[in-house]
């Protein structure tokens, strides 16, 4: 396929890009960061003009797109003033999301986020392992974003029968340099509990993205993305029975098995996580 990857220099970007094009995909990076090239446009995602115009045609670059995969925003709550995280993130997914729909692009895999999921858990979650059956518990201007895209989504795929948006709920993304710090996470259990102790290699989050494209059905769907392990060394049934006590566990967890519900992104898409913080440190 033909594919455009907005947010092409973050940190899930890169890992998407190089993923894509190992699997054999043409890939043009749309981002306001990044080398010069053939595979490069620099462009402003808040700038409805620019995103349409890149993603209609750019002369010796380009003449359409099977398929976009956005990925750009202010990746974090709490990097800039909430008013610019709201501006900028709700701006460009709009222009995303409409300039497909004016291009004819069917087949849209966005960047969603855990955070819908009720992060950083100072109330707990309804139950373990959590997933994607109960509403959004958008607990920060970031967050309400995302789940305001996730409703922007699904009424574009209700106007549109033919039109497929697939949000993935990435968790935490990490690179395989961030795993020397993991080990120091066992002596405070709350440290990481905001997450659940979630975590996702970006090459793994490249394969989510990966099969989400390769399966794309019509309409709207979104699928909680993490590591199948957690970033502890504790068990996790240990770790729910400490710092959330009152929850319900709706299925038994195995060692360190991951309390953000992978289930449905396996069964659906294909997913499989295959790399583990455990195999390099």
């Amino acid at each position: 396929m033909n594919v455009a990857v907005t947010g092409s220099s973050g940190k899930l970007g890169r890992s998407v890009v190089r993923g894509l094009r190992d699997a054999g995909h043409s890939v043009l990076e749309l981002d306001q960061h990044g080398e010069r090239g053939p595979g490069f446009l620099r462009i402003d995602l808040r700038d409805y003009g620019q995103v349409v115009d890149a993603l209609l045609g750019v002369e010796d670059r380009h003449s359409g797109f099977d398929a976009v995969v956005h990925l750009g925003a202010i990746p974090a709550p709490g990097l800039q003033a909430d008013a610019e995280t709201f501006h900028n993130n709700m701006t460009a997914t709009y222009n995303v999301f409409q300039a497909c729909r004016r291009a004819g692009i069917k087949r849209i895999v966005y960047a969603s986020s855990e955070t819908v999921l009720g992060l950083p858990f100072d109330t707990p979650p309804p139950y373990l392992p959590v997933d994607e059956e109960y509403p959004a518990r958008p607990e920060s201007t970031y967050s309400l974003v995302k789940h305001l895209e996730e409703q922007l989504a699904t009424e574009l795929a209700r106007w549109d029968p033919h039109l497929s948006i697939t949000a993935l709920r990435f968790s935490n993304v990490m690179d395989p340099e961030d795993y020397a710090e993991f080990p120091s996470f066992d002596a405070d259990p709350t440290a990481r509990k905001w997450n659940l102790w979630g975590y996702i290699d970006g090459r793994d989050g490249a394969q989510a993205v990966l099969r989400a494209l390769e399966h794309a059905a019509p309409g709207f769907d979104r699928f909680i993305i993490a590591a199948a392990d957690t970033v502890m060394d504790r068990t996790s049934a240990d770790l729910a029975a400490e710092v959330f006590p009152g929850v319900e566990v709706l299925r038994e967890v195995g060692g360190h098995g991951t309390l953000l519900s992978i289930d449905k992104a396996r069964r659906v898409l294909g997913f499989e996580p295959r790399h583990s913080w455990r195999d390099g440190v």
